[in-house]
């Protein structure tokens, strides 16, 4: 083999290997960059709550939600088939692993593992309050999670 052809070949097979990292789909829960949802997602499930981080729940709790959209926690939030297949597509392929998430009762985001982990310190009266209401109402404390952002750094209680 070449010399001179050897650091082009490795240049060459870095650069695929950059643009491969660079375009294939990140694991919802790896530590890598985060898949930016899709706009339908963003408009269709944000009509009514903040639309969750696909990585907090499990790929089985996505399609069990994604199959009972008429029935979505007491609410009708049907979507039309094409809206439905492509977001049901993003949230199995942005989905927590179970390794890593497990299937809260119901599949209900509030009642998973880590949400009442990270959640153990706010009061009870908090969560009743006016200004919360309830655990999924998330945007009432954590002021960038219309971005999909709940660091420590955004979290304002309310009063």
């Amino acid at each position: 083999m070449n010399a001179r052809r050897t650091p082009s070949l490795a240049g060459a097979v870095l650069a695929a290997l950059a643009a491969l990292a660079i375009t294939a789909p990140a694991r919802a829960d790896d530590h890598g960059p985060r898949v930016a949802p899709p706009p339908a997602y963003l408009q269709e499930c944000g009509a009514c709550h903040v639309p969750f981080p696909a990585r907090s729940l499990p790929a089985a709790s996505w399609r069990r939600l994604m199959m009972d959209l008429p029935h979505h926690f007491g609410t009708d939030a049907s979507l039309d088939p094409a809206t439905g297949r492509e977001l049901g597509a993003w949230l199995q392929a942005q989905a927590g692993s179970p390794s890593r998430v497990a299937e809260p009762p119901q599949d209900r985001l509030t009642r998973s593992n880590w949400f009442v982990r990270e959640h153990d310190e706010v009061p009870t009266a908090l969560w009743r309050s006016a200004a919360v209401g309830k655990a999924s109402n998330c945007a009432a404390c954590h002021t960038r999670a219309a971005e999909g952002r709940f660091g420590e750094h955004e979290i304002r209680l309310p009063r």
